[in-house]
């Protein structure tokens, strides 16, 4: 499946759009990984643990979306953008959407 964050994929034609597809996860912190973040603080740094954490979240929240494109017969989603935001104090959804479309080799 093509994943694009453009409205258009190069070489193809969009024959049908199919409508929104979306995929989150919500992901909440872990007391070892604050730790570790906490130190880095102090000393300064990439804290790591949260950017794997994020990482993994994002790569969820496109599979779950991709998931939903696939069932609803799609071999393309456009528009692709992802979304964050807090649920609680130690919380975070990581939203991913786009537009479902079925694609055809431009003649």
């Amino acid at each position: 499946m093509i994943v694009t964050t453009s409205e258009n994929i190069a070489g193809k034609k969009v024959i049908r759009t199919l409508g929104l597809v979306r995929g989150s996860t919500i992901r909440a912190r872990h007391i070892g990984k604050d730790i570790l973040a906490g130190l880095r603080g102090v000393v300064g740094g990439e804290v790591t643990e949260y950017t794997k954490m994020m990482a993994e979240s994002r790569e969820q929240a496109i599979d779950r979306m991709l998931e939903e494109a696939h069932t609803l017969g799609a071999n393309a989603v456009v528009s692709v953008r992802f979304m964050t935001s807090m649920v609680m104090s130690t919380a975070a959804e990581i939203l991913c959407f786009g537009t479902a479309v079925v694609v055809e080799e431009e003649r």
